[in-house]
């Protein structure tokens, strides 16, 4: 699994994209790029990066509807928002719909990666006290929760904070059955339609990264939830 920090990037202007995209991967993060609102939600669904920017002027849906949306998977992503315009209204608008960083054009790139780079190292300062100390190991997985890592067998992996706290809730409650509304609001802190989309990948993708362990199954309750069984 790609340990590098993930951005998902939408903005409609082509040569501007493209020119950001490069450089940020060329700094050492991994870029989605797309061009209108509505592929920018079906990207963060597929990918759920660990940041968005955002242009305020996007074709099918706006920036500002966008990141509302993307709020409603996720309350703690961070968002930077790109615009033209420099209003007060505007930048009162952006943070109110979310955002944790404005930048309005032009800009440098070098601007942009500064900006990016405190915005995480606040998140991190931010979640550093919230980490547990937990350690799970069930046959040859062994889970580490404060690092973010996960060992199956020989291959050792970093999780998302979504996929390690999902995890989390899955790895204490081994072998019970828990509702889908629980985990919802456990993880995602709210049972939304959005937010039971999210949760579905996020199973999906844990499937994926437990397939060396086939004692551990998350098998789908129809109508009702989800248990992580582990037979020994």
């Amino acid at each position: 699994m790609n340990s590098k920090i993930k951005i998902l990037l939408v903005e409609d202007d082509t040569n501007l994209s493209m020119v950001l995209q490069d450089y940020l991967e060329m700094v050492g993060y991994e870029v989605e790029a797309v061009s209108n609102g509505e592929d920018g939600l079906k990207a963060y669904v597929r990918e759920f990066p660990q940041l968005c920017i955002l242009d305020v002027m996007l074709p099918k849906k706006d920036g500002f509807s966008l990141a509302k949306e993307i709020r409603k998977l996720n309350a703690e992503v961070p968002i930077i928002f790109l615009t033209a315009k420099s209003q007060t209204e505007d930048v009162v608008s952006g943070f109110k719909s979310g955002c944790d960083d404005y930048i309005t054009k032009p800009f440098s790139s070098e601007e942009l990666s500064l900006r990016i780079d405190a915005i995480l190292r606040r998140c991190r300062l931010a979640s550093g006290p919230k980490f547990r100390n937990e350690v799970f190991t069930f046959g040859v997985m062994t889970f580490e929760y404060p690092n973010l890592k996960l060992r199956v067998g020989e291959e050792e992996m970093f999780l998302t904070r979504r996929e390690a706290d999902l995890l989390l809730f899955f790895c204490e409650h081994v072998n019970e059955l828990m509702p889908r509304e629980m985990i919802l609001k456990a993880v995602w802190g709210g049972d939304s339609y959005f937010a039971g989309r999210s949760m579905d990948v996020f199973i999906a993708r844990l499937r994926k990264l437990l397939k060396g362990e086939p004692r551990i199954c998350i098998t789908n309750v129809h109508g009702v939830g989800f248990i992580f069984e582990f037979k020994p």
